[in-house]
């Protein structure tokens, strides 16, 4: 890929982990230009993973970033935020509130809702995506609510410091996070899942298995193979049950829709890029126009160890996908090839994964424990993925395997004895130093 000039200026839409990354990486790599980062909410950037774990106990839960002194002074948003407003002011980084509308190539301009417009040398978009919603009578209820801003986390902690009995829809990692938070509080809770187990498109079957066992336990009622076919209230314009496809009515004053997010292309879309599933991108995070970048959650991109095209949600592929952008505008081009991994606190449960094991043919299973264990996911001879349970010596030692391309079959990894930090060891010729 060619190496041209910098840009004069770089704008970002999109104030989220992806953008403000954008934004504070063109800053340390020596980004002499304007920057103006432009975020549709009015707070500064922040952290989203706390919104359906720690935020929702309150204020007293979160522990605030490293970099915003006396953190006992501040409040629950403020302990969410990735910076404090006088970093975007000390890095002449232009923090803009307001509405994207209309993305001119052309005149490489973008306009706003209240009729301003910005010029932009490259334009990044860190656009996001939203939350899905349901398409069955009664989703305008209060008390209904779906979860992807602060704003929607601070209206779903208040409902649930009101609630009795809530109802999930949807067991993704939102729907089971926001569901232990919930039977913490004493709330009784049901899950209903369309599918036939919890994390179905996501993890494997064992560790499936461990969530659906862990929830019962502390007493989640977990209804699968579901529907939902309504939402009733309780005729004073509030949620109080919702209806399934077998004709039973849990009882609900609280309704949570966790059924996935839909990628913002609409912008991309009406300015002529090409869009399937998410903002198409190359393996440097361009459009097929030279002067804009995707990248975050709205895009979709080649991956380099399977070859297939991607969207990922994650704070690992946002900072990363940023990280890249902002080396390719200050002159160091390169492909993005960085390892996905994700992780997912749950009651007393840390779930970390390393690699993407979609479609692999072989597990094995290392550990015992049925509440602490590592699922090893193989294609053919290949090692894709490794699921790890309360187990994160193991997630660590399976990131480097996965990211160094370290040869394991599934037959070695079944032999008595075998462990990932030892098979490491022995293809780096020595112990595995720690980290951090």
């Amino acid at each position: 890929m060619a190496v041209g000039t910098p840009p004069a200026s770089v704008v970002i839409v999109g104030a989220g982990q992806a953008g403000y990354q954008t934004a504070a990486s063109l800053r340390e790599r020596g980004y002499p230009g304007r920057i103006t980062l432009i975020g549709a909410e009015d707070t500064l950037p922040y952290e989203r993973p706390p919104l359906s774990k720690a935020y929702l106990k309150g204020p007293e839960h979160l522990k605030g970033p490293e970099h915003l002194k006396g953190p006992e002074h501040l409040t629950g948003d403020e302990h969410l935020w990735l910076r404090p407003a006088e970093y975007y002011a000390r890095q002449s980084i232009d923090l803009v509130t307001g509405v994207v509308t209309d993305i001119d190539p052309a005149a490489r301009r973008v306009r706003l809702a209240d009729g301003s417009g910005y010029d932009y040398g490259h334009l990044v978009l860190a656009t996001g995506a939203r939350p899905r919603t349901l398409d069955v009578p009664g989703t305008g209820l209060r008390g209904v609510h779906t979860l992807r801003s602060v704003r929607d986390a601070a209206a779903l902690r208040a409902s649930l410091a009101e609630a009795r009995s809530a109802v999930v829809v949807g067991a993704g990692f939102i729907g089971l996070e926001f569901a232990a938070v919930a039977r913490e509080s004493g709330r009784e809770v049901t899950v209903v899942e369309a599918l036939d187990r919890p994390l179905a498109r996501v993890v494997s079957a064992r560790t499936a298995e461990h969530f659906t066992r862990l929830h019962r336990r502390e007493g989640t009622r977990l209804l699968f193979g579901q529907g939902v076919t309504a939402l009733h209230g309780d005729g004073r314009g509030h949620v109080a049950a919702v209806e399934l496809a077998d004709g039973r009515r849990p009882a609900a004053d609280l309704v949570l829709i966790g059924v996935g997010v839909t990628p913002r292309t609409g912008l991309a879309a009406a300015a002529g890029l090409p869009v399937s599933g998410g903002i198409i991108v190359d393996s440097h995070l361009l459009t097929a126009d030279p002067h804009i970048s995707a990248i975050g959650d709205c895009a979709v991109f080649p991956q380099a160890r399977s070859g297939d095209r991607l969207r990922l949600e994650s704070v690992q592929n946002a900072v990363g996908h940023a990280q890249l952008v902002a080396e390719r505008l200050t002159g160091t081009p390169r492909a993005y090839d960085e390892l996905p991994w994700f992780w997912s606190d749950q009651f007393s449960t840390t779930v970390q994964i390393a690699g993407l094991g979609h479609g692999h043919d072989t597990e094995v299973v290392l550990g015992d424990n049925p509440d602490a264990f590592s699922v090893l996911l193989f294609r053919g001879e290949e090692l894709r993925a490794v699921e790890s349970v309360n187990r994160p010596a193991d997630h660590l030692a399976a990131r480097r395997l996965l990211g160094r391309g370290v040869g394991l079959r599934p037959e070695d990894a079944a032999a008595p004895g075998f462990t990932l930090k030892a098979h490491l060891a022995r293809h780096r010729g020595g112990p595995v130093a720690p980290v951090g």
